[in-house]
């Protein structure tokens, strides 16, 4: 039931309507200038919501976008890794708090959303963008989850396009891989440990939280496999999570990593890290200001005379070795820890361009053992066609 009104204030005759909310407590809506638009505003928002089930009182929208967070975050917490809570937390803080906690929800236009989600991304990279405008629709899709706005005005918002993933990748080749492990051992410190490093990276393409996680009862010497079921990050402090995908993995480790690493494990517990440095776990590497760089990696690579791969970079490597060695797919996927095999086909897609020039190739050697005569006939049609060109 609703109904319009007028009231006087000192500026003149203003008009509300007195409407019941489905839960049955009265509510109103005052300010219409004129009677015709407090009854269009009943009509639209009151009338036909009740009828659509799609009513939305003002005072249920008049809850702000941070109280909103509270609760969104309070229901994601425990379904979330220790790195994406850590993430959405910070992003919330640096990018959204500032523009919208103080707003009600119930007046967050398209608008507004779109010039907060263009300043953003003139400002920082698209991934970013992107990944915090999905939170702030998060948030608003509890609103309307909860019957406090209409729709998500995040809907209609455009975002950046993400960057394309990088097309060309560089693949170091067994016998660089090899040398920059070697070299490794020329280091002052811990160059057993760092040269079997990276040859965990380099052939069975673990990320490095997954390395960093690693412990001695991990590591099966008898069937030759590496358990992967824990990844280590740096919030602030160490935290272990799942791996990526939240799948634990076994992967396949080759004789010379088995050799390395027995000599970093032998005689240890089996609940010891595998990796550790100071008593932590190692510090990541990386490859940029390579010229002012002299951390242990940067080192090996310019001493050992190959292309800058970050250490990430390494896993890389471990899936162009595992195609050419002859592995399909699907234990690629497997061995990565992807998802689904058509991700690792759509990363890895470059390593698999050469199949198609050994497709004819496999067929034609398939042909001469299994039908020779087809041989003879090529052979023959061969020599016709050179007898007609002498003829002419």
């Amino acid at each position: 039931m609703a109904n319009v009104t007028s009231y006087e204030t000192r500026s003149g005759r203003r008009w509300e309507v007195r409407y019941l909310k489905p839960d049955g407590r009265s509510s109103r809506k005052r300010g219409f200038m004129r009677r015709r638009d407090a009854e269009l505003w009943m009509a639209e928002h009151v009338t036909a919501a009740k009828a659509a089930d799609s009513f939305v009182s003002h005072e249920a929208g008049m809850v702000t976008v941070g109280q909103l967070y509270e609760q969104y975050e309070t229901e994601k917490l425990p379904i979330w890794k220790p790195s994406q809570a850590y993430t959405v937390k910070s992003r919330w803080r640096v990018h959204i708090a500032p523009t919208f906690a103080d707003i009600p929800v119930n007046r967050v236009t398209r608008a507004m959303l779109q010039q907060w989600v263009s300043e953003l991304a003139a400002k920082r990279s698209s991934s970013l963008t992107c990944a915090t405008a999905h939170i702030m629709a998060g948030i608003l899709r509890l609103a309307v989850r909860d019957r406090r706005i209409v729709r998500n005005p995040m809907d209609d918002v455009t975002l950046p396009s993400r960057s394309q993933r990088k097309l060309l990748r560089t693949y170091l080749t067994v016998p660089q891989l090899m040398r920059l492990a070697d070299e490794c051992l020329n280091g002052k410190r811990l160059a057993v440990q760092r040269r079997a490093i990276v040859l965990l990276l380099g052939f069975c393409g673990l990320r490095w939280g997954e390395m960093c996680a690693l412990r001695v009862g991990d590591i099966d010497y008898e069937r030759g496999r590496v358990e992967v079921h824990a990844n280590l990050v740096k919030l602030g402090e160490w935290v272990e999570g799942t791996p990526k995908n939240g799948q634990a993995r076994s992967v396949p480790m080759p004789r010379v990593v088995a050799d390395a690493l027995r000599m970093v494990t032998d005689g240890r517990a089996a609940g010891e890290r595998v990796f550790v440095e100071n008593g932590r776990p190692p510090r990541q590497q990386s490859v940029s200001r390579a010229k002012s760089n002299r951390t242990w990696y940067i080192s090996a690579l310019r001493h050992a005379g190959v292309p800058l791969v970050s250490p990430h970079e390494l896993r890389h490597t471990a899936a162009s070795i595992a195609v050419h060695a002859g592995a399909n797919i699907k234990a690629l996927q497997r061995m990565l820890g992807h998802a689904t095999a058509s991700m690792t086909l759509d990363v890895y897609a470059d390593l698999f361009d050469s199949d198609l020039d050994d497709v004819a190739r496999m067929v034609d050697a398939t042909i001469a053992v299994e039908c020779p005569s087809a041989n003879h006939v090529q052979t023959v049609s061969t020599a016709a066609n050179s007898s007609m060109g002498v003829a002419h």
